[in-house]
């Protein structure tokens, strides 16, 4: 099997590939169009599985490269906060990003492409899979995601995500084929999946919990939240958004909301507490021991004591600490990378289900980038719900927030849990045991929400079992591809 830059398929299929790749990232939030993505699929696979392997894979990675281009040219915003001394590195990280991530598919279908159609759909599920793994994983804008907020996104709490793009995939083979038998099945498959999502989204809710929760979005622009001049601002709507009217059972800020360090301001805890009015307060912070420093959610009583307490442990590569910087303190003395001298975040020890009480019971706490890993969620002791406190300001305002919060509605589907997110300029909405939205705010506005927290529905099977189903699918698959080996095309 040869890979070489002499297998390279031309421009003019290169842009073909790249053109459908961007095509097929319409399907993700906020745009959603699902049809774009399945038509434009099955035309790459149908291009793909006519071509050795190494202009397979060329297509491949093309086809990845103009799909994550459009899916993910959110990563430019955070460059922009700072545009005269950062804006230089926007573009850089896009392509390389881009570029980096089109890699799997490129290997996918290069590998692939010798069991024809499903050889190519069963290593691109594959690699789809592996992307939240690899290099601790950013499993964001999989191709099953496209479904999300449809019906055909409740197959997710049967085989989770990965199992949604491989019957993505799926699907797409078999319009791909373009025989008539094979095309009937995929849309009678897509038919079927639909009408099992619609069921399941008529069956009856699971009983109200009785809790009130009340949502706060301060709506700090991400230029000025670490700004000592706005620090008071954004504080002083904090408190007076925990402060107003209303009987709640818990006052929830999003990530990062107390512009203040407890450490260097030990009254805040009573002050903040007594703002809720008998209500907790939870809320994220920076906790700072030593020159180490963490991202956290803390929940603090009304009288200020700490009832419970949980460190961000999934870190964001690159934004909240730079992979081997502690390692090349440890070696080399470089101090500049390195947490343990305050460079940046340090990791904590895992994931936590928190006790918050009798009427609130369990909860497992996500702070922003935990809420896209499914596998963050399993091995633990099961929670009454959801909840994620983000700052997605980070992700500008077009599509960004929207594909965060959308995956996090995900995680929802697959637990059979309710989610509440709490966003500093959005998206701050609550979601039931489906997926469902029941109550939002406004994004970019500066408010608070009081909603109904939905309550739990059974354990799902992905709650269970995790990706054991769509493995047996994945290693079925793979000896059918190998054993019925690579036939023409239509």
């Amino acid at each position: 099997m040869r890979f070489s830059l002499w297998s390279f398929p031309g421009w003019r299929s290169a842009g073909q590939a790249c053109l459908l790749g961007g095509l097929a990232a319409t399907g993700q939030a906020p745009l959603g169009f699902w049809w774009a993505t399945v038509a434009a699929l099955a035309v790459l696979l149908n291009l793909v599985a006519r071509e050795t392997p190494g202009r397979a894979a060329w297509l491949g990675w093309c086809a990845g490269a103009g799909y994550f281009a459009l899916a993910l040219s959110w990563i430019i915003s955070p460059f922009l906060v700072d545009a005269a001394h950062d804006g230089w590195m926007a573009p850089f990280a896009l392509l390389f990003m881009a570029g980096g991530l089109a890699l799997f598919w490129a290997v996918a279908c290069g590998i692939g492409v010798r069991g024809g159609i499903l050889g190519l759909v069963t290593a691109l599920s594959i690699a789809e899979l592996a992307r939240g793994y690899v290099l601790t994983g950013f499993p964001w804008a999989l191709i099953g995601h496209v479904w999300i907020d449809t019906p055909p996104a409740q197959i997710a709490a049967l085989i989770g995500p990965s199992g949604v793009t491989l019957v993505t995939l799926g699907i797409v083979g078999l319009l791909a084929t373009l025989r008539p038998m094979a095309m009937a099945s995929g849309i009678a498959l897509l038919a079927a999946l639909w009408g099992f999502g619609a069921w399941q989204l008529a069956q009856p809710l699971p009983a109200a919990t009785g809790i009130t929760l009340r949502l706060v979005q301060p709506n700090a622009p991400q230029d000025a939240k670490w700004d000592p001049g706005h620090a008071q601002v954004f504080f002083d709507r904090l408190m007076r958004a925990t402060a107003a009217p209303g009987q709640v059972d818990l006052v929830i800020w999003p990530e990062t909301a107390l512009p203040y360090l407890i450490a260097d301001n030990p009254d805040l805890p009573a002050m903040i507490g007594a703002a809720g009015r008998g209500a907790p307060v939870a809320l994220g912070l920076q906790r700072v021991e030593g020159r180490r420093g963490w991202n956290s959610l803390q929940v603090f009583a009304p009288d200020g004591h700490l009832i419970a307490a949980y460190d961000k442990h999934h870190l964001v590569p690159f934004g909240e600490y730079i992979p081997l910087g502690d390692l090349a303190y440890d070696w080399f003395g470089l101090s500049a990378f390195a947490s343990q001298t305050g460079q940046a975040y340090s990791a904590g020890t895992g994931p936590a289900v928190l006790n918050l009480g009798p009427k609130l019971g369990l909860v497992l706490p996500l702070i922003c980038y935990e809420a896209v890993f499914p596998q963050d969620l399993r091995g633990l002791a099961r929670p009454g719900w959801l909840l994620q406190i983000t700052n997605d300001a980070w992700f500008g305002t077009i599509s960004g927030p929207y594909q965060h919060a959308a995956q996090a509605r995900l995680r929802a589907v697959e637990q059979g849990l309710a989610l509440v997110r709490v966003g500093n300029t959005g998206v701050t909405e609550v979601v039931d045991a489906r997926g469902r939205v029941t109550a939002a705010l406004p994004f970019g506005t500066d408010g608070y929400l009081d909603a109904a927290l939905p309550g739990p529905l059974p354990a799902t099977i992905y709650a269970t079992w995790g990706e054991i189903p769509v493995l047996v699918l994945l290693a079925c698959c793979a000896a059918l591809a190998l054993i019925t080996g690579r036939r023409p095309v239509a």
